[in-house]
């Protein structure tokens, strides 16, 4: 007990199992091993017939397995690594409870501490927990009763734990790029992954922490913006600042959908991004540049992970046919010869080249739509069998995909960045007369759900600004589309705006009218010092002061006499013509 009393040098950590010093830099490793040998001493312990010694952890568990006799104490019993709690206040001491127990059995060695479970899994919004083992490496398979009857969703089952199964995003950590030889040497700076659904954000993240766990460089925290609240937050950087204090180990914190958080919210993280007590790594659909606060966003490097390909979409369903035993018909057909892998009685399931193509496809590149849609098919055709089905077989086809998805994803959002992407792509199509491209991004906004009277105005705006006086039947035509959706509406109204689009595309273009009234704004912005008057002759004379003053005095009545209209300082300047002169 002498150990207990005696100061801990500067510079150094006391062991909280054996009560050594050690420094800094060496605490976590013996840490690990203290711990290992003390869960190894507790097993002896209950194999000759003593008490089975509670386990700890350094985040709240309500009841943790394994815990022997003691599995209904209260859940506010955490063990000895109180001090990793933000509320300390929460945590009550166990002096009393621990010294019962060793006064209950004299022979017990009161070194003997409580162990860690055996694998510490990643944190939840402050709690520890263990995955449910359906999380896949590729070398791993499924066992096809548990995908027919699982009621978790196949992208969840075979979400990739390495970056050499993670599939479509060589730009971004491809070999030898920048990230990914920072991610190989555990050197995470803050990111904010902005990306379409189904890129692969959420599993970029689970292998950041995947790593971080096996090398013991990390802690690693998740929490989602739609379910989490400030309180939260600060409880979890709280937990961090221990954890850097106390162990000299960072924390990764990870917030999905991080553009829920509003912008007082995601000001919780600037000073604690700032000063490197978490690393942060958001995951947002929305354009950063929008939806995160611009201090937050200085702070993080911004990864644009793209759409996935068809090429990586055909890469990820390989695997997961190959993960979960289903043989692709056309290759089973080259090779009879296949090894037999089914077990029990699960029956063969087979897949059309032809129907994971579709699925490839059809999804618009989001991996979790095709991975769930595939694990749609296949659960569709075995529960066509029923339960008392002697069939051996089960055949997906092409037709049974497509009835899966029904049409096809597409990506638009009628108040983000895909809104504008495509109203722009409209409109320069429309600029350069190429009919067909103009069509194609109108029917890619109305398919997604655009409003048609958005589309209409801009039609009308374009009549004027592009069209102009080379067609001046253009702009009645785009006000009569417009009335026209507003009379009859979708879907009906789409023809009109078709017609309009193409009208439109293919009339000649002049740009002078638009060009010319920017250059009278440009005048009246730079002009220096005050207003040039308005010539007395083409003021208004309505009263008889404003007579004797000479207002109106020499304007002539006739169209075809020739007089100066223009102010003095501006006479002779031509506005479809005129360049702003320089500062």
């Amino acid at each position: 007990m002498a150990s207990d009393t005696t100061a801990t040098p500067p510079g150094s950590v006391q062991c909280p199992v054996c009560f050594k010093d050690f420094n800094s830099d060496a605490i976590n490793g013996h840490l690990d091993i203290c711990l290992l040998k003390s869960d190894t001493d507790n097993s002896l312990l209950t194999d000759s017939g003593g008490p089975p010694m509670k386990k700890f952890c350094s985040e709240a568990s309500p009841h943790l397995p394994g815990s022997g006799n003691h599995s209904t104490a209260p859940s506010t019993s955490l063990g000895v690594f109180s001090m990793f709690h933000g509320n300390k206040s929460k945590v009550p001491l166990q002096n009393d409870t621990y010294a019962s127990l060793t006064n209950k059995q004299p022979g017990c060695n009161k070194g003997v501490k409580r162990s860690l479970p055996a694998e510490p899994e990643a944190v939840c919004v402050g709690t520890r927990k263990k995955f449910d083992g359906q999380t896949l490496n590729a070398a791993q398979t499924v066992n096809l009763r548990t995908l027919l009857t699982s009621n978790k969703p196949l992208a969840a089952m075979l979400r990739p734990n390495t970056l050499e199964e993670y599939f479509g995003q060589s730009k971004v950590v491809g070999q030898e790029t920048l990230m990914r030889t920072m991610l190989d040497s555990q050197e995470i700076p803050s990111l904010i992954l902005w990306g379409p659904p189904g890129c692969g954000k959420t599993t970029l993240a689970h292998i950041i922490a995947s790593t971080s766990k096996k090398k013991g460089t990390a802690r690693f925290v998740k929490l989602s913006a739609t379910s989490s609240s400030t309180a939260e937050v600060r409880e979890v950087i709280k937990q961090a600042e221990n954890e850097l204090r106390l162990c000299k180990r960072k924390t990764i914190l990870f917030v999905d959908e991080i553009h829920r958080f509003n912008k007082l919210q995601q000001d919780t993280f600037l000073p604690h991004v700032e000063c490197g007590t978490v690393t942060l790594i958001g995951a947002t659909t929305e354009n950063p540049s929008f939806q995160v606060n611009s201090a937050l966003l200085s702070r993080c490097r911004v990864l644009v992970l793209e759409k996935l390909s068809v090429e990586a979409m055909g890469s990820i369903l390989e695997r997961a046919v190959a993960a979960l035993g289903i043989r692709v018909l056309e290759q089973e057909q080259a090779s009879p010869k296949h090894t037999d892998q089914t077990n029990g009685n699960n029956p063969k399931i087979y897949i059309e080249q032809k129907a994971l193509d579709t699925i490839a496809y059809l999804c618009d590149g989001d991996a979790r739509a095709g991975l769930n849609s595939l694990q749609l098919a296949v659960q569709a055709q075995a529960g066509l069998l029923g339960p008392d089905s002697s069939t051996e077989e089960i055949v997906v086809k092409e037709e049974h995909v497509k009835e899966g998805l029904q049409r096809s994803h597409i990506l638009y959002d009628s108040a983000g960045e895909e809104h504008y992407n495509c109203i722009s792509a409209l409109h320069k199509s429309m600029r350069g007369s190429h009919e067909n491209a103009a069509l194609y991004w109108l029917g890619r906004m109305l398919e997604g759900g655009e409003d048609p009277l958005f589309v209409a105005r801009r039609l009308v705006c374009f009549a004027s600004e592009d069209v102009g006086l080379a067609d001046p039947l253009a702009l009645p035509q785009a006000v009569s589309t417009f009335q026209a959706c507003h009379f009859i509406g979708m879907p009906q109204c789409e023809v009109n705006l078709a017609q309009c689009v193409v009208y439109l595309s293919r009339a000649p273009k002049s740009m002078e009218v638009h060009m010319a009234y920017n250059n009278v704004k440009d005048c009246l912005r730079n002009h220096k010092g005050p207003m040039p008057p308005v010539p007395i002759h083409l003021r208004n004379a309505s009263t008889r002061l404003m007579k004797q003053l000479g207002y109106g005095k020499g304007y002539t009545y006739d169209p075809t006499v020739e007089q100066e209209y223009l102010p003095e300082e501006l006479q002779g300047v031509d506005f479809f013509t005129w360049r702003p002169s320089g500062p």
